[in-house]
């Protein structure tokens, strides 16, 4: 619910826990004032305490004031330039040269619905679960606007923002920093929690005080990144799963980005967060608009697992979209480990046959199904079948997959080119380059230039003609690079720093026509793995690649860090065969498999490879994913244990939201000699209600969660179970 109180000038953002409150002071400052556990309404306008302090400068208005100034009042949307030195989040360059930029309130606006960005992702709201407040903010100096957008959904305890700028003036004006979200909190002891990591090792927790001065982390790869995620938390010292006050704050964006912490010299706390101002540089002229993409932010006064559950149910339910956004997702098989690019119709059809027999109901063909694509030196960009390894083309060999009882996806990188293709060949034009220099190859490959409308439909069009060629249910979208050499040659040489932006836009744009044109086509994302895990791809890709690492053991860290923002349901996790590829490790079959529940599921090995009794196993392994899908996609996740300080077992836990099933997954570590025991304990069971725990007994909800289960000893390394619990 939003309110504005016109008598003290006062907005109230209330959700069903919290409270986002703001104020216009007199001079037409937006002052942020609280945020945190519901309150009733009253202005904390109170605590906005002056003093001549810190050699902080005064706007005129103040006359002879020393002590109000913009360097010491917590604010809603910081600019530079006009007096306050912390990180700000509009930086710009006017027509004569100054970078200064004085945005005061003009108007604003509150209306049923969620506002809509266009060609951005976005939160999205049915009738009656959201609300809109619009706040224009004017320089009345230069005429730049900024309309700021909050989208209010009461029940998700979810909070969005984003930025509308437009040139209002009659000069031209560059945008150098247009960041979508300031979060001013005030004196406060917190923990900064970011998700970092490298390529198949993605979104490991850091856990670190807020200390005096600015800590940072951004991508500038053109993409996500492996190394971090756009996902930040700050939470009091104390927070743990069950207690204490956290802030979580998501962009819902998957280019460059830049989230920022800095606590100011009188111990404030000040959390930015948007487009990367790294090579950043976007022109307006007069009339001119901009869009900044959405924030999405949850406050939680009852721990880390609340603050995940309200994300979780947010990006599933909110976010997500489309046939498959509430459809259980087909069990498949991806053929990469099976076959690299040493493939044929024959040996497809072997592996589909296969993986019929054990259940498996999407078989996947990755890369080298298409051009001259024997290796990865060659034939991106040419998106025709390879008839020489498929010589009726895709139909003959999708009827006869789809006569066993499965589906059929591929694997596509469009946004990709190699040198040696019939595309590049016919337009080196269109990969990012520089003049005059040599390109800088990655993966033995260049980026195509996605930021011209001309290039990603050509693209298109070749990939449409084969999804149209044959019943196609999957596509996997990957991305094996990051961005260099980024230059256009499209745009003017002062426009160049628009570039990064508009190719963002462009993945968008090729996106959101493959879905309006195939609408029941699953498409997940994938990048390298997890180098492009975030909202703003799932608001097309309804799952993504959550890391190239499918050894178990590691899939516990970096499924760990994952689930802090981000739902079981979204996150691609497959069974593979062992040793692993990527660690050389020897896991049970039904451990991989537990694991890989926690994630859409399936497999991503040679079926024929298998012995009678693993492919009986993976019969058994497939039936029980489909018993427990409406828990392990749709219910309420809970960490049980931290697998990066808990060694001898990781717990995680699956609840109806009514608490009448839950499913407690664990996977224990190495087996020691003479161990001692270890009980597992379930949370949030009903205490007054009656549980069958499988193969085990009957207990109240309360005994469970305070007596525990007890696990089994010995067995071996890597041992795993499942214990379902049901209301009797």
């Amino acid at each position: 619910m939003i309110e504005f109180v016109a008598s003290s000038r006062l907005f109230n953002l209330h959700t069903h826990h919290t409270t986002y409150q703001f104020l216009i002071d007199p001079n037409g400052f937006l002052l942020h004032t609280y945020y945190g556990r519901r309150c009733g309404g009253d202005s904390f306008g109170y605590l906005l305490r002056q003093a001549d302090r810190g050699f902080s400068p005064n706007p005129r208005e103040a006359g002879r004031d020393r002590t109000f100034s913009l360097d010491t009042q917590p604010q809603e949307f910081p600019a530079v330039g006009v007096g306050d030195f912390r990180t700000p989040v509009l930086e710009v360059e006017n027509a004569d040269g100054s970078c200064a930029a004085d945005l005061r309130y003009v108007s604003h606006t509150i209306s049923s619905g969620k506002y809509a960005l266009e060609g951005l992702p976005a939160f999205y709201g049915e009738e009656g679960e959201a609300e809109t407040l619009e706040v224009l903010l004017r320089d009345p100096w230069t005429g730049l606007e900024a309309t700021l957008y909050y989208g209010v959904f009461p029940q998700l305890d979810l909070i969005t923002r984003a930025v509308r700028f437009q040139n209002g003036g009659s000069q031209p004006i560059a945008l150098t920093r247009a960041m979508s979200a300031c979060l001013d909190l005030g004196r406060m002891d917190l923990d900064l929690i970011t998700f970092d990591g490298y390529h198949t090792g993605e979104r490991h927790p850091c856990r670190q005080a807020v200390r005096p001065g600015l800590q940072q982390i951004s991508s500038i790869r053109g993409i996500t990144s492996h190394q971090h995620n756009n996902f930040v938390v700050l939470c009091q010292k104390d927070a743990g799963e069950t207690h204490g006050l956290c802030y979580g704050m998501a962009l819902v964006y998957s280019g460059n980005f830049e989230a920022n912490v800095e606590r100011s010299q009188f111990g404030d706390v000040r959390l930015t967060m948007g487009i990367s101002p790294w090579h950043f540089r976007f022109q307006l002229a007069p009339g001119e608009v901009f869009t900044a993409p959405e924030v999405s932010m949850t406050c939680s006064g009852s721990g880390l697992q609340t603050m995940s559950q309200n994300f979780h149910r947010a990006i599933r339910h909110n976010l997500c979209r489309g046939w498959w956004k509430t459809r259980r997702r087909p069990v498949l098989l991806n053929t990469w480990e099976a076959a690299y690019f040493d493939f044929d119709q024959q040996k497809l059809l072997e592996i589909a046959s296969s993986a019929a027999e054990t259940g498996v109901e999407l078989l996947v063909m990755d890369d080298g199904w298409f051009g001259e694509r024997n290796d990865d030196y060659e034939g991106l960009g040419d998106w025709f079948v390879n008839l020489k390894k498929l010589p009726g083309g895709l139909a003959p060999l999708v009827e006869q997959i789809n006569a066993m009882g499965m589906d059929f996806g591929i694997w596509i990188e469009p946004e990709m080119v190699s040198e040696k293709s019939r595309l590049y060949q016919e337009h080196p034009d269109w990969a990012l380059q520089i003049p005059g220099r040599p390109s800088t190859r990655g993966r033995s490959q260049l980026v195509l230039d996605f930021s011209r409308e001309e290039v990603w439909r050509s693209v298109y069009a070749q990939i449409k003609k084969v999804l149209e060629s044959a019943n196609i249910t999957y596509v996997k979208w990957d991305m094996n690079r990051s961005l260099t050499d980024v230059w256009s040659g499209a745009l003017p040489a002062q426009r160049q720093g628009e570039l990064y932006h508009r190719y963002v836009l462009g993945v968008y744009a090729m996106l959101e026509q493959m879905i309006t044109d195939f609408p029941k086509i699953l498409i997940e994302g994938c990048s390298g793995g997890g180098g492009r895990f975030d909202c703003g791809m799932l608001y097309y890709t309804p799952q993504i690649w959550a890391s190239d690492n499918t050894d178990a053991m590691d899939r516990l860290l970096l499924q760990y860090g994952t689930s802090f923002c981000y739902p079981t349901s979204v996150v691609g996790s497959h069974v593979s065969a062992v040793p692993n590829e990527q660690t050389g490790r020897t896991t049970p079959l039904n451990t991989r498999a537990v694991v890989a529940m926690s994630g859409t599921f399936g497999y991503e090995l040679d079926p024929r490879k298998l012995s009678e009794r693993e492919r009986s196993q993976m019969r058994a392994q497939i039936d029980e994913f489909k018993r427990f899908y409406h828990l392990l996609q749709d219910g309420d996740y809970a960490r049980l244990t931290n697998p990066f300080r808990d060694q001898e077992f990781t717990a995680w836990q699956h609840t109806a939201p009514d608490r009448s099933e839950a499913l407690v997954s664990v996977v224990a570590g190495m087996a020691r000699s003479n161990a001692p025991f270890r009980t597992v304990y379930p949370r949030g069971l009903d205490p007054d209600m009656v549980y069958q725990v499988d193969g085990w007994g009957c207990f109240r909800g309360d005994t469970l969660m305070y007596g525990g289960i007890p696990l089994p000893q010995g067995g071996g390394d890597y041992q795993s179970w499942q214990f379902h619990l049901k209301k009797v």
